[in-house]
């Protein structure tokens, strides 16, 4: 029987090796950068969206494997839907991964869950959530820089 730890960390490692949509995308319509000084992540989130539906997204940067894989995961779970889903995408996915509380089924999130494991690491929290807060600031037209700090 194959233990669902070495699952999630085989899906960890495949978008850490092979991440989706890495790259810019052309004439974004939202931009952010994003840094976590403790580990020394940095990411990039560019993006379009057109009629509130996000259209494209892509990322880049250089980071953990949790950072990447965060980033990897979530361009795949936000791509194509809507501006308002895609705040709610990263609503879930922050109580997922810092609310020990959180008990519920996060059915919407599908392959993100694998990440909940980093509640246990406060360190790693921050590099799982870098992505999704620079997305947020993208979103948002906010480009004063992300921080985790």
């Amino acid at each position: 029987m194959i233990d669902l730890r070495e699952l999630y960390q085989e899906v960890i490692l495949d978008h850490n090796r092979s991440p989706r949509n890495r790259g810019r995308v052309d004439a974004p319509t939202g931009y952010a950068e994003g840094h976590n000084p403790l580990c020394g992540d940095t990411v990039t989130v560019t993006l379009r969206t057109e009629n509130g539906l996000l259209t494209e997204i892509a990322f880049e940067g250089a980071g953990c494997a949790v950072s990447t894989a965060s980033a990897s995961l979530m361009t795949v779970a936000v791509k194509g839907k809507t501006v308002e889903q895609a705040e709610s995408i990263f609503r879930d996915f922050q109580s997922l991964v810092t609310d020990s509380e959180d008990e519920r089924e996060h059915p919407d999130l599908g392959d993100l869950e694998v990440l909940a494991g980093v509640r246990a690491y406060p360190v790693r929290i921050k590099c799982a959530t870098l992505p999704w807060h620079t997305l947020n600031a993208a979103l948002h037209g906010d480009q004063t820089g992300v921080t985790t700090e």
